[in-house]
C-alpha cells in the first residue's frame, strides 16, 4: 500500500522539469516533484552557458525547432511577468573564411523556415561596428538572442510551483516505477524509502532518465535509449571584456562550437568544446584544453592575449546518441511510443532545453491529455 497517492509526479528538479511541475499544477492536479539532489537545477540547469536561443539550427518541424522558437518567445513573455532578469543582446553569427559561406547561408535559411524572427545579413564591416573586435568574411545577426539569469527563472518556477499547491522534495532518489495500468507506484531509495501513487508520472531525469526508464516495469527495452555524455567545458575571460553580444562560429559535431557568451554582468566566457566522457560525474576542468581554446577563439578574434584564459566550469549535455552518429530529436514519449499509460518520459532534452522548458512543459501536458495552455501557464 501506498504511503501518498497524488495525481502527478514530476521527477527531476532542474528548470525542465520545473516547468512541467508547475504547468501541471497550475492546471489544479496535486504535484509532487522528486530531485535528488539538495537544491534544484544542480546539474545540467545550473551548468550551461545560460543562452536564450532563437531555434536557427534545429531541423524545420522537429521539436527542438518547434519548442525552441515557442519556448523563446513565452520565455520572454514570462521573464518580463516575473521580473527574471534577461538581456535580448542579440548574437553575431559568422563565416570566417570563403568555404564557410554555404554553411552559414544554410543556417540563415533554416532559421528563417523555422519562423525565427529579428534576423539581419552584416556586412564585415557592420560586424566591426557592432563588435570592434571580430574578424570574418560573413555573418548575420540574431536579434532574438538573449541571456537570462537561469538560477532566477528556476525559482520563479518553484515559486509558482508552491503557489499553485505543488511539493517540492529534494535529496530524493527514485529506485522502481511500477504501473499497474491505472496508476503507477513509484518507490524511492534511502532511509526515508517511500512510495507514492500517482496517476500521471513524468520521467525528467535529465542524465538519469534513461536509467530510470530501465527501472520501470512493464516498459519494453525498445523504448529506452542508451545514455551518452559529452561534456561542455567552459573558460572564463580575465581583464577587458570585448564583447556586448554573444559571438558563435559555426556549429561543429555534437555542439555549436567554441563561442563567446556573457552573463547578466557582462563578463565574458568561452565554450562548450565537447569532450565525450564515461560518468556523468566528470566534471572537472582541464586547464590544457585551454590551447585547442586559444585556437578556436583566435579564429574569430584574434586580439585574444596568450594567458587570459582561466577554467570556469563544465557541464554535462544529456545525450542520446554517441560520436560520430546524428543528432537525434527531442523524445517526450507517452503512451503512443511506449504503451504505458500515464507515463511520459524524456530523453536527450540538452540544449536548447531551457529555452524550450515551458514549451516542453505544453507538450507533456497534451501528451497526459490535459488540453492546451492556459493563459496562468503562459504567465
Amino acid at each position: 500500500m501506498s504511503d501518498y497517492n497524488v495525481d502527478c509526479i514530476v521527477i527531476g528538479g532542474g528548470v525542465v522539469g520545473l516547468a512541467i511541475a508547475r504547468r501541471l499544477a497550475m492546471a489544479g492536479l496535486e504535484t509532487l516533484v522528486l530531485e535528488r539532489n539538495g537544491a534544484i537545477g544542480m546539474e545540467t540547469s545550473s551548468r550551461n552557458s545560460e543562452v536564450i536561443h532563437a531555434g536557427l539550427y534545429y531541423p524545420p518541424g522537429s521539436i527542438r525547432a518547434l519548442a525552441c522558437v515557442h519556448g523563446r518567445r513565452m520565455l520572454y513573455r514570462y521573464c518580463t511577468l516575473h521580473n527574471v532578469p534577461f538581456r535580448r543582446c542579440g548574437k553575431l553569427m559568422l563565416a570566417t573564411s570563403d568555404d564557410q559561406r554555404p554553411k552559414l547561408k544554410a543556417i540563415f535559411d533554416n532559421a528563417v523556415e523555422n519562423g525565427v524572427e529579428g534576423l539581419s545579413w552584416k556586412t564585415p564591416e557592420e560586424i566591426r561596428e557592432l563588435e570592434p573586435d571580430v574578424a570574418c568574411v560573413a555573418g548575420f545577426l540574431s536579434g532574438e538572442t538573449g541571456i537570462i539569469d537561469s538560477h532566477a527563472f528556476m525559482q520563479a518556477l518553484e515559486a509558482d510551483l508552491q503557489a499553485a499547491g505543488g511539493l517540492l522534495v529534494l535529496h530524493t532518489q527514485v529506485g522502481r516505477l511500477q504501473p499497474d495500468g491505472t496508476s503507477i507506484s513509484v518507490t524511492t531509495t534511502g532511509g526515508d524509502a517511500m512510495e507514492v501513487t500517482a496517476r500521471y508520472v513524468v520521467n525528467a531525469a535529465g542524465h538519469g532518465a534513461p536509467r530510470l526508464a530501465a527501472q520501470t516495469s512493464g516498459l519494453s527495452s525498445d523504448a529506452i535509449p542508451r545514455q551518452w555524455y559529452a561534456k561542455g567545458n567552459y573558460f572564463s575571460l580575465t581583464g577587458r571584456q570585448p564583447f556586448s553580444r554573444l559571438v558563435y562560429p559555426l556549429p561543429e559535431a555534437a555542439g555549436l562550437g567554441v563561442h563567446a557568451t556573457i552573463d547578466m554582468q557582462g563578463n565574458c566566457r568561452f565554450g562548450p568544446d565537447v569532450e565525450w566522457v564515461e560518468r556523468e560525474d566528470d566534471l572537472s576542468v582541464d586547464p590544457d584544453r585551454a590551447a585547442a581554446f586559444y585556437k578556436a577563439i583566435k579564429v574569430y578574434w584574434p586580439g585574444l592575449q596568450e594567458g587570459s584564459l582561466q577554467p570556469a566550469y563544465a557541464g554535462m549535455r544529456p545525450k542520446i546518441h554517441g560520436p560520430e552518429m546524428s543528432q537525434p530529436d527531442f523524445r517526450i514519449d507517452g503512451l503512443a511510443e511506449h504503451g504505458v499509460p500515464g507515463l511520459v518520459n524524456l530523453f536527450g532534452i540538452e540544449s536548447p532545453g531551457l529555452t524550450s522548458s515551458l514549451a516542453l512543459a505544453e507538450l507533456v501536458a497534451a501528451k497526459l491529455g490535459l488540453g492546451q495552455e492556459t493563459k496562468e501557464a503562459a504567465e
